[in-house]
């Protein structure tokens, strides 16, 4: 497990067919990072994830995307399953990986890192943002799923932005859409350092 002053590029990940990788491999590209899953009122962001991917991977952004059931169990699908969705639903042709813990004991390494930063999410104010608090928070007690700690991530679809340094820089709570000005105007900032 790397410091906080090391960049992310130590961290190994499995991919979507079980391959071992190191993130080293994106060296020097800005990487969206994000939990997803293919059950959640969410899950239309594969769409907006993949248009943003189109538009700008030629200036170097990455998006790596990690199924999780922590959160509703909204990801029940194994990867073949998960790989299989994303493609004929939502033609996702950036990266997806092996399904991960994001929150709890068995949190994977990636996670545990992001999450050490504590960066304050860019949330979208409102009532929706509110009422979706709420609701995820019931849905996870009465269920009696694992609740996330103030610092980690509460629910699917949460993005974290890494320069190419290899640092996290920015993080998005699940209602910031993948066409968000908020978050575009970041990740052109990055791509343009």
């Amino acid at each position: 497990m790397p410091d906080l002053e090391s960049p992310i590029y130590s961290i190994n990940v499995k991919s979507i067919f079980g391959e071992e990788q190191g993130l080293s491999k994106y060296l020097g590209k800005v990487l969206l990072i994000v939990n997803v899953a293919s059950q959640c009122g969410f899950t239309s962001q594969y769409a907006g994830l993949q248009k943003l991917y189109e538009k700008y991977r030629g200036q170097g952004l990455c998006i790596l995307a990690f199924p999780s059931n922590d959160f509703g169990r909204q990801e029940p699908g194994e990867n073949k399953e998960i790989e299989s969705f994303c493609e004929k639903k939502y033609g996702v042709s950036f990266d997806l990986f092996s399904k991960v813990s994001v929150i709890g004991p068995q949190q994977s390494s990636l996670y545990k890192y992001l999450q050490e930063y504590k960066l304050t999410p860019v949330v979208q104010p409102g009532l929706k943002t509110f009422l979706t608090g709420l609701i995820t928070k019931l849905l996870l007690r009465v269920r009696g799923d694992i609740l996330p700690k103030d610092h980690e991530v509460n629910w699917n679809f949460n993005k974290f932005l890494v320069d190419k340094k290899g640092y996290p820089v920015a993080r998005y709570s699940s209602e910031i859409e993948p066409d968000s000005p908020i978050l575009i105007r970041q990740i052109e900032v990055e791509l343009g350092k």
